[in-house]
């Protein structure tokens, strides 16, 4: 099983996946215990947010994603290649892998996802 997990700064688990270009990439043989296989550091068009479809993305090779965060149209995207994605409150990388094979991976809260747009609720 390979997992990826979005962290732009390589220590702690970061959101806004879909923008992101930095992930951690663990593999768990059988299940088992994981250990770390390498790090994505994508240019920024090759981030999904920007990627042109055109050819295979290296995230569509994981069978699980995590992240602190992602919009809707990140999930259905990795959904659509057979990406599992977890949003999680969970910070530390490698315990997140961890928890998840165990399937005591902690829910991040629902996001919001705008693109920046204002909404006035009255």
């Amino acid at each position: 099983m390979k997992i990826g997990v979005s962290s732009q700064n390589f220590r702690t688990i970061t959101g806004h996946a879909g923008k992101g270009r930095r992930f951690i990439i663990f593999e768990a043989p059988d299940c088992a215990d994981v250990h770390e296989t390498g790090r994505l550091d994508l240019p920024k068009e090759m981030s999904l947010h920007e990627w042109d479809g055109h050819g295979e993305h290296p995230l569509f090779e994981l069978d699980y994603l995590i992240t602190s965060s992602c919009g809707d149209g990140f999930i259905n995207k990795m959904g659509s290649r057979g990406v599992m994605v977890r949003v999680t409150s969970e910070t530390d990388p490698v315990a997140a892998a961890k928890a998840l094979l165990a399937g005591t991976l902690p829910e991040g809260a629902p996001q919001a996802h705008d693109h920046g747009h204002e909404h006035h609720h009255h």
